[in-house]
């Protein structure tokens, strides 16, 4: 993996996380539903499209492998925080998702400690990411505090099959990582500290 950092795929993450402040002003100022929904699938397309790129393109970087997820979780992160904050969905699972996160990231001590900064983002993780970024537009959509109707109803009831997918998934995801932490902890040797 090169050091590069002005690859097309690097730029789509940067616009994502651009894109972190736009969806929380659009959801928690003026509340344009529609634009915070606008907002998500240019995230969505973004994020799907980085990673292709950068494997279709030959443009994997150090930072890509790096910004990509980072992007992700902001994102994430973002979204449960306004959607919280709408009552949309409840604080608690504004807590557990990003409280995942804190979890793992009490981690990259360990995997110091063997050479590591980061293990490879696995399949699971990313399906989880994906049910996430398909539950949370459709919270949006499916607002329990606006008008209603059957797009609404039907939008809150997939969204929160999504969300309840996602979060099992995002969590078990999770919980593989330590396993993997752990198992890297026992085979491998401790990094000599220069």
């Amino acid at each position: 993996m090169e050091e590069r950092i002005f690859t097309i795929p690097n730029a789509l993450s940067f616009l994502r996380l651009l894109l972190v402040p736009v969806f929380l002003w659009l959801v928690l100022g003026p509340e344009h539903d529609e634009l915070a929904l606008l907002v998500l699938m240019v995230s969505g397309v973004t994020d799907y499209l980085d990673g292709k790129l950068a494997r279709k393109l030959n443009q994997t970087s150090k930072i890509g492998a790096i910004l990509d997820p980072v992007a992700d979780r902001f994102f994430i992160l973002a979204v449960v925080i306004g959607l919280g904050f709408r009552d949309i969905i409840p604080w608690w699972l504004a807590v557990i998702l990003p409280l995942r996160d804190v979890f793992l990231f009490s981690l990259v001590p360990f995997l110091r400690t063997r050479g590591y900064s980061s293990l490879p983002v696995h399949f699971l993780g990313k399906a989880a990411t994906a049910s996430l970024l398909y539950a949370f537009p459709l919270l949006l959509l499916g607002d329990p505090n606006g008008d209603g109707g059957t797009v609404a109803d039907l939008a809150n009831v997939f969204g929160w099959a999504f969300t309840v997918w996602g979060v099992a998934l995002y969590w078990w995801g999770g919980i593989l990582y330590a396993f993997q932490v752990r198992r890297l902890m026992t085979t491998t040797a401790p990094v000599a500290r220069s």
